[in-house]
């Protein structure tokens, strides 16, 4: 495959939650993911997870936004001015999102998730299962990373 040839997908559902603006953020909410009705059985034995991994198309970011290339974490000007891949920020050439989310049950083709931070209509891509593959040993992560976590927690 040439290395500007384009991917066309075709979500494979479909996010449903109530939440708006900020409250998408909230871990303790729950929201649906809603599966096209063709690929249910794609879904037997998901139910024996915990967790899953939701990754969905930031439908609400422009073709303007998709050309940032640095941000300050979390828009802090207090952090560094960093390239996007460096930050978990949602301006990103491809907007895709990914979330580590409690699969709290499955029913047909509709998961009940808690902790997606997606909103009502967001194109989910594909779920996937966590593993303990999935645990970095000896990860490491830079100061400011601790920093904007640290500064979170202090706040709650």
């Amino acid at each position: 495959m040439a290395s500007q040839e384009k991917i066309v997908m075709k979500p494979i559902g479909f996010v449903k939650t109530a939440a708006v603006g900020d409250e998408v953020k909230d871990k303790t909410r729950t929201s649906q993911i809603v599966i096209r009705s063709e690929l249910t059985e794609a879904l037997d034995g998901i139910t024996g997870f915990s967790h899953i991994f939701v990754l969905f198309w930031l439908s609400q970011i422009s073709s303007r936004q998709r050309k940032t290339l640095k941000v300050h974490p979390r828009g802090r000007k207090d952090m560094p001015l960093l390239g996007v891949f460096a930050t978990r920020t949602n301006l990103r050439p491809n907007p895709i999102g990914l979330t580590l989310v409690e699969l709290v049950k499955a029913e047909g083709n509709l998961l009940t998730v808690r902790g997606l931070d997606a909103f009502d209509g967001t194109p989910v891509l594909d779920v996937k299962p966590f593993d303990l593959w999935d645990i970095g040993k000896n990860a490491r992560m830079p100061y400011w990373w601790l920093k904007l976590h640290e500064d979170e927690r202090s706040v709650t």
